[in-house]
């Protein structure tokens, strides 16, 4: 469900728009982040896209100098031009002009590259290409400059560079107007934002909620000693600005417990920058030592311990940013609460995740979430009905409910919200604030919104780009970390001059958000991995407010009737929700909308694009027609020669690609899953030498992939590949064997009995960036009885393919099912040291499990549907007849799953003495389904202290034995808090 609208609307009949006011609060804008960013790209490729091509073939290398020595002088004092902007509107208008020019001269370049990369593909040249990093031959070898067209292009891109140089050299020249000033160290403006400074006092009174997180605290702080053993315990409070850490610390710091079980305290507001002398200074003062004019940070540091020596110490550092180690080690800190008495403490409250892990304390962070629904309102209340408390039962209550939801839980912009209707006297009033984009009002953006530009103020330029582009997905809706990072990927983000993977930096990038607490909610894999998270509404719109015009969100609402005239040149990142079932096709409002880089259609019903949409959508880089009712991709979809990343996948209708897809020599991403219909991808897909990632899980009618995919060997995400036996147009198992870069997840389906020497070929073991490999045998691949020769054959087939597999060492996640053999095969598994997660379903004739016990990292393990496995025996746990073991048998294993097993009997454990031997000590997860005949549970299982959800379903007689108060068996699982013993 999606949050409440803020957004524009469009008629469904007549597509008109309701206004959009931005927000002229004066901050820095996208410029910084789309600016600095684009301009170091452009300065490092200008010349290699143009120095052999266009200087050697046009004669434009003044122009390419010129531009590139331009774009260095500009760069050098833009840090100046981004302060400036917030107070000076000329400025401001100088970086558009700039941006405009910066973003053209990419197109340029781009389709300057793409040019080049036809060619190679015409001519059969190598395909290893990629963006913005071709080697461009020689006009002797290369380019047939005879050909009048071609010259005539080369001729017309040249002549745009040459106008564009011109441009530039304006701006260039403008800039002496406004006496910039060169930039020096990158770092926030201390006097475009100022950072307020903290004290510990607090008025209990004005606190509503965060019991729960204050006793945690305080058990903490008042603790007899601590679990690891250490002296003393540094407890971080981590949380986004406005989330009342600060407030949490001041409550806890004048507990009067810890009041009176600390000899000393102390309180420093930190801040930004990270001084250690003042730092040490000001601790010195609160300890009530005299003040020192000294710098020697030994002095002082040695002056601190004088007056904490082998006392109990409580010290508060609240508001810290820097992650520089160094700086943290040089305060010595650590070594000075040695010398404390047992039990003294650091509090830290910061922004930043990357702060605890510096000071080594995640383990006892304490992570500050949204405010609970009823706080938030009682907080409202306190502030909003202060001395006039009947108009709460008058109307105004149910009004400032309504308020308090556009919160979501954020208890500064609670008081600021409650402060702010509180000077306004009529119902009316307070249903504007109610109305109101929250973004438009002048109070939130003083006291919300500069809170948030100080962690956005300490991002990179490169990492402000990316948050920035979070503002073109709606309010609550998740975000796909991989799909977020290859959305970056497209626009070009994830740039790196030390040639470091572009995935690896995109995982950096979002770490760094999400360690500022600009994502939140995050969803996790089985193994805890984060793979989707959201934005709270109030940094989503904090970082639409940053987007200005370039960013757009439009949600189209029957019967809209009022006009929107769109900046069209401006708009780069465009959003239409909620459109109407039929084609696309932009109103008139929209015919200046030429710069658009992406599109994106959530919960909308599109069943194709128009050829006119199209022409308006040149310059696109990401298009998203996902979860649509698509019947067909035009053939004019090859015009958009700039495209990087198309996502048409969950479109159930679609049943085929135009052959024209194969001309989008640029395209990196292509997301097709979930397209039930689809049938088949164009032959020519060989020809998008740039693609990296092609998702086809789930397409159930597609048959094969096209040959073509062989030959992109940079290709890095092939999430599901489907064998197709006895086809020469269909890719080959062992087409895989050059494709080392593959990376992620791949599904192998519809395998056969005769594919042995293909799943050979493939060279598994050499894809050491896999992470999780699937493996399905075709569904009745032989006579499906299960006797006669031609089940014994199919038996042994599938047997050669286990055997051949092979998987990579570095294999997290393995997954077989409708496997026909036994699991002898599987004996490589045992080297597999890195494997965290098994599932192993529909073993039609497999009578023995795999020996799993002894691998060292394994976490969760899935048994389905083994109807022939009678016992399980010793030898699941990794142990061979007669060896003597000691030790822990699955040492990390925590979910531990039996289903659907009709004929197993014994689960047997250890037999001879067990005292050396432990067995599932972390276990914490026991499930068996419809089990009927098992008889009883082995015995190690009563000794794990960890487990805490046991379920046993359908299983007949362990339901009697373990019945709750009177099976026999009960009083050894009782004690487990979430037990579920049930019939079918």
């Amino acid at each position: 469900m999606r949050g409440e609208s803020t957004h524009p609307t469009i008629s469904y009949s007549s597509l008109f728009f309701f206004p959009f006011n931005y927000n002229q609060f004066p901050t820095p804008r996208m410029a910084d982040a789309i600016i600095s960013a684009l301009l170091e790209q452009l300065a490092s490729v200008v010349f290699e896209h143009t120095k052999q091509a266009v200087t050697l073939v046009l004669n434009a290398e003044e122009d390419v100098h010129s531009f590139s020595s331009h774009l260095n002088a500009i760069q050098a004092v833009l840090e100046d031009a981004e302060k400036k902007q917030v107070t000076e509107a000329r400025v401001r208008d100088w970086l558009e002009k700039l941006k405009d020019v910066s973003y053209e001269m990419d197109d340029v370049l781009d389709e300057w590259n793409t040019e080049i990369l036809k060619q190679q593909v015409e001519e059969g040249e190598s395909a290893s290409v990629t963006k913005k990093k071709v080697c461009f031959p020689t006009p002797a070898n290369c380019f047939c400059f005879g050909q009048v067209s071609k010259t005539i292009h080369h001729h017309n891109i040249a002549t745009r560079i040459k106008k564009l140089n011109e441009k530039l050299t304006v701006i260039a020249a403008e800039k002496e107007q406004y006496d910039f000033h060169l930039s020096t160290i990158r770092g926030t403006d201390e006097q475009l934002i100022q950072r307020p400074k903290t004290s510990s006092l607090v008025d209990i009174s004005t606190i509503f909620g965060r019991e729960e997180e204050k006793e945690c605290l305080l058990s903490k702080l008042l603790r007899d000693s601590n679990h690891d053993g250490g002296r003393f315990l540094v407890i971080p409070i981590v949380g986004m600005g406005g989330m009342g850490k600060t407030t949490l610390a001041q409550l806890a710091y004048n507990d009067k417990k810890v009041t009176s079980q600390f000899d000393k305290k102390v309180w420093v507001c930190v801040s930004d920058p990270f001084d250690e002398i003042k730092i040490s200074k000001a601790i010195i003062e609160n300890l009530g030592g005299a003040y020192s004019s000294s710098n020697e940070l030994e002095t002082l540091l040695l002056c601190i311990r004088s007056h904490v020596e082998n006392k109990k110490f409580l010290l508060v550092l609240d508001d810290v940013w820097t992650e520089d180690k160094t700086k943290w080690e040089n305060l010595k800190l650590p070594v000075i609460m040695q010398s404390c008495a047992e039990g003294s403490t650091i509090l830290v409250t910061t922004r930043k995740q990357g702060v605890a892990k510096m000071m080594r304390a995640t383990s006892s962070m304490i992570l500050l979430d949204k405010l609970r629904d009823r706080d938030c309102l009682a907080l409202f209340n306190s502030i909003a009905f202060w001395d006039r408390e009947e108009d709460e039962a008058n109307g105004f209550g149910a009004i400032g409910e309504e308020i308090v939801k556009k919160c979501k839980g954020l208890p500064l912009t609670v008081k600021t919200l409650g402060s702010l209707v509180w000077h306004k006297k009529t119902r009316e009033e307070w249903r504007e604030v109610l109305n109101s984009k929250i973004w438009e009002l002048e109070e939130v953006e003083e006291q919300v919104f500069r809170p948030l530009l100080l962690s956005y103020s300490d991002l990179t330029p490169a990492v402000k780009r990316c948050l920035l582009y979070c503002a073109i997905f709606p309010k609550d809706y998740e975000l796909g970390k991989n799909n977020l990072i290859e959305l970056w990927m497209s626009q070009d983000y994830l740039n790196s001059k030390k040639n470091k993977q572009k995935r690896r930096i995109g995982q950096n990038y979002f770490e760094s958000l999400a360690m500022r607490s600009f994502f939140q909610d995050f969803r996790k894999d089985d193994m805890g991995n984060i793979i989707g998270c959201k934005m709270h509404d109030i940094v989503h719109d904090f970082v639409h407010s940053l987007a200005e015009q370039e960013i757009i969100i439009i949600e189209a609402v029957e019967g809209a009737n009022q006009r929107m005239e769109l900046s069209g040149d401006k708009v780069r990142h465009l959003t239409l929700t909620t459109l109407p079932e039929g084609p696309l096709s932009f109103p008139t409002s929209f015919y200046n909308c030429k710069n658009m880089r992406t599109l994106t259609l959530p919960d909308s019903s599109i069943t194709t694009v128009s050829l006119g949409s199209i022409m308006q959508m040149k310059c696109l880089r990401t298009l998203n027609l996902s979860h649509k009712i698509l019947n067909e991709v035009p053939k004019e979809i090859g015009e958009l020669i700039h495209l990087r990343h198309m996502d048409l996948s969950h479109s159930g209708n679609l049943k085929e690609l135009p052959d024209a897809v194969c001309d989008l020599y640029n395209l990196q991403t292509l997301v097709l899953g979930g397209c039930s219909e689809l049938e088949k991808l164009p032959k020519a897909m060989g020809k998008l030498i740039n693609l990296k990632h092609l998702y086809v899980r789930n397409c159930y009618k597609l048959r094969y992939l096209p040959k073509g995919i062989g030959s992109l060997k940079i290709l890095e995400a092939l999430d599901c590949f489907y064998v197709c036996e006895g086809n020469d147009e269909a890719l080959k198992l062992g087409d895989l064997g050059t494709m080392d870069q593959l990376q992620g997840s791949l599904w192998i389906e519809r395998l056969g009995k005769d594919d042995a020497s293909e799943i050979e070929k493939a060279q598994f073991r050499n894809k050491e960036h896999l992470s999780h490999l699937g493996v399905g045998f075709q569904v009745g691949d032989g006579d499906g009885d299960g006797d006669g020769d031609a089940a014994a054959v199919q038996r042994k087939g599938h047997e050669e393919i286990l055997n051949a597999l092979q998987p990579p060492q570095n294999l997290e996640f393995l997954s077989i099912w409708n496997c026909h053999g036994t699991t002898e095969p599987l004996y490589w598994i045992k080297s597999l040291h890195n494997l965290r997660k098994v599932d192993l379903l529909n073993w039609e004739f497999c009578e023995l499990l795999p020996p799993l016990g002894k691998l060292p990292s394994l976490e969760i393990l899935r048994i389905w549907a083994m109807e022939k496995v009678k016992k399980v025996g010793v030898e699941f746990l990794g142990i061979e007849k007669e060896e003597e073991v000691s030790g822990i048998l699955f040492p990390k294993l925590k979910e531990l799953s039996f289903i659907g097993m009709p004929n197993w009997e014994e689960w047997e454990g250890i037999i001879k003495d067990s005292s050396e031997i432990t067995i599932m000590p972390w276990l914490s997860n026991l499930e068996i389904v419809r089990c009927p005949k098992l008889k009883a549970l082995p015995n190690f299982l009563y000794k794990i202290t960890t487990l805490r959800t046991l379920k046993i379903t359908s299983c007949e007689i362990l339901e009697r034995d373990y019945q709750k108060g009177v099976g026999k068996e009960w009083h050894n699982f009782s004690h487990i808090p979430n037990l579920t013993i049930e019939s079918p």
